[in-house]
C-alpha cells in the first residue's frame, strides 16, 4: 500500500456519532441496516447503510457510539441516500465489527 502524508490523512474527516435510529434494509443487494447517526450540533444527524448484519441487529445499535467518515459525497444505495461511511473491521469470518471509542466521548469529536 502506498504511503500517504499527514496532510493526506487530515483530508479524511472521521468523527464520532451516536446511532439514534436503525432499521432493516431488505431492499439492499447485500444484507444491511439503515442507520441514523447524530454527530452533534456542528454536523447534526446523518444517515447511512451498513453491511453489519452478522454481528448487529437494529435494536441493539440504538445509543451506540460509532466512528464514521463524514466528508465523502452522498451515495445513492437503492432508494436510500447514504451520507456518511461508518467504519468497521472484518473478523475471521468476514463479518464487520464496528469501530467505536471504548469510553464515552463528545458527539462530533474528530479522530486525531
Amino acid at each position: 500500500m502506498a504511503e500517504i502524508t499527514y496532510d493526506d490523512f487530515l483530508k479524511v474527516d472521521i468523527r464520532v456519532g451516536r446511532v439514534t435510529r436503525a432499521e432493516p434494509f431488505p431492499e439492499a443487494r447485500k444484507p444491511a441496516i439503515k442507520l441514523w447517526v447524530d454527530f452533534g450540533a456542528e454536523l447534526g444527524e446523518k444517515k447511512t447503510s451498513a453491511q453489519i448484519t452478522v454481528h448487529y441487529a437494529p435494536d441493539g445499535l440504538i445509543g451506540k457510539q460509532v466512528m464514521a467518515v463524514v466528508n465523502f459525497p452522498p451515495r445513492q444505495i437503492g432508494k436510500f441516500m447514504s451520507e456518511v461511511l461508518v467504519l468497521g473491521v472484518s473478523d475471521a469470518t468476514n463479518g464487520i465489527v464496528l469501530l467505536s471509542p471504548d469510553l464515552e466521548v463528545p458527539l462530533g469529536g474528530r479522530m486525531h
